[in-house]
């Protein structure tokens, strides 16, 4: 019995050690706050937004942009 407590123990401060996961969790705060930034500003265009992204995709398929 005790072997199996030494050996969770270890797995636990193994565990509490790795910092990998720490890494993924701060990526994916920084990749959150940045797309509610982009929310944000997306919104505050309001119907700009529209004529930006048809323009955008005109520029994309012809060879002239207006």
């Amino acid at each position: 019995m005790t072997s199996i407590f030494n050996k969770f123990n270890a797995a636990a401060v193994r565990f509490a050690k790795e910092e990998e996961g720490a890494q993924v969790v701060e990526y994916a705060l920084i990749i959150a706050v940045v797309s509610i930034g982009l929310i944000v500003a997306l919104n505050g265009l309001d119907g700009n937004f529209a004529t930006f992204m048809t323009k955008l995709s005109g520029c994309l398929t012809t060879s002239t942009c207006t």
